[in-house]
């Protein structure tokens, strides 16, 4: 079996942009040329980012509904030479750039499902044509991902959708997203308790993310409603505003802290007692992945990948959907269980590592040229 050394990346998300997609190409791309040899990054180019060695921005435009994101030109740099297999991460202008790029180069692409595009139709559309919008996306998704060699899925649940209800005839291999567990680890959360004034003498739960409508952060603020524990969430987004107001309209101690920088995560995580994450959109996660590693039992949402990120009664637990009963006993049980929950979550680091995901895209990579 052939071994592969390059393999070039084709993105429509990239830096300065800080989400799940970035991140985890940024961590692949380190632990590769660790590992081989390298990992060229094609992307769109965007304000407030530099490009680096072997980073080939492209002309871009503003995307339509996301203005916050750019869709680049669909073109290939110049001096960015073949390699032995492209992976294209995002299923737009530059994944499709990098399908052609592949072609022409008469190399493998494999692609990744970061996102069920068709479980977003409902940010955008309501009513008797939010069905014909979501078959579009299917189709659309089933046009893109059925001209590459092969598929990776970060969960069983993504692999599922891809195969059953998109219905594309194609071969996929789940494959984690992984997370960096030499940084995401338990530290002392003293340090970071005292910068952000949070209390000590209460349960302390908390998520870090995005705040967007599709997040449905609204149920953790209503779960702690009439309690004594505190809910501190980290980040920002455009349900911001509207989640501050639910939290003043509230008996509850809810603070919002902004955005968090990188550095300070592993102590967010070690200080809470229990990670909040309602959202139903997620194809893996991460940030579940992350507190975890932490040794911070998460209550999660029994929806989308979040059913295979958490383990029940392991990692933390479930709940149904629209039940903030169901939600207060699965934070009631985590706390309850907090020990036992903490010291399972710390035993699952090494199968939470993004080496062990570079292991298995090395197989599929080698696998095919």
């Amino acid at each position: 079996m052939t071994r592969t050394e390059t393999v070039a990346a084709f993105t429509d998300l990239y830096l300065p942009t800080v989400n799940g997609v970035t991140y985890t190409i940024q961590l692949w791309r380190e632990r590769w040329r660790q590992q081989r040899t390298a990992m060229p990054i094609v992307y769109p180019e965007m304000d407030g980012y530099e490009a680096g060695p072997s980073e080939y921005p492209i002309r871009s435009v503003r995307a339509p509904l996301y203005p916050q994101y750019r869709l680049g030109l669909p073109s290939i740099p110049d001096g960015l030479e073949t390699p032995e297999v492209v992976h294209v991460h995002t299923p737009f202008t530059i994944g499709f750039a990098g399908i052609r790029f592949a072609r022409k180069r008469d190399v493998p692409v494999v692609a990744s499902y970061h996102t069920l595009l068709d479980d977003r139709a409902s940010q955008h559309v309501s009513g008797n044509v939010l069905d014909g919008v979501k078959r579009t996306c299917r189709l659309y998704e089933r046009t893109f991902f059925e001209r590459v060699d092969h598929v990776t899925a970060p969960t069983s649940f993504a692999r599922d959708h891809l195969l059953e209800t998109v219905e594309a005839d194609v071969d996929v291999t789940v494959v984690s997203n992984g997370i960096d567990t030499d940084f995401f680890r338990p530290v002392d959360p003293t340090s970071f308790r005292n910068r952000y004034d949070l209390p000590d003498d209460r349960p302390l739960l908390g998520y870090t993310g995005r705040h967007g409508e599709e997040k449905n952060l609204e149920e953790a603020i209503d779960a702690v409603d009439g309690t004594r524990m505190t809910l501190v969430l980290g980040g920002d987004g455009p349900a911001r505003e509207a989640l501050e107001e639910r939290a003043a309209e509230m008996d509850a101690d809810v603070r919002f802290l902004g955005f968090l920088e990188r550095e300070e995560l592993p102590a967010f995580y070690a200080a809470l007692d229990v990670f909040i994450f309602p959202s139903p959109v997620e194809t893996q996660g991460l940030v579940a992945l992350e507190a975890t590693a932490c040794g911070t039992p998460v209550v999660a949402v029994d929806e989308g990948a979040l059913t295979d990120s958490v383990i029940q009664g392991e990692t933390g637990y479930r709940y149904r959907r629209g039940s903030i009963g169901d939600l207060q006993w699965a934070i009631t049980r985590c706390l309850d269980e907090h020990d036992r929950l903490a010291d399972l979550c710390r035993r699952r680091r090494a199968m939470l590592s993004v080496d062990h995901s570079i292991e298995q895209l090395s197989e599929i990579y080698d696998g095919l040229v």
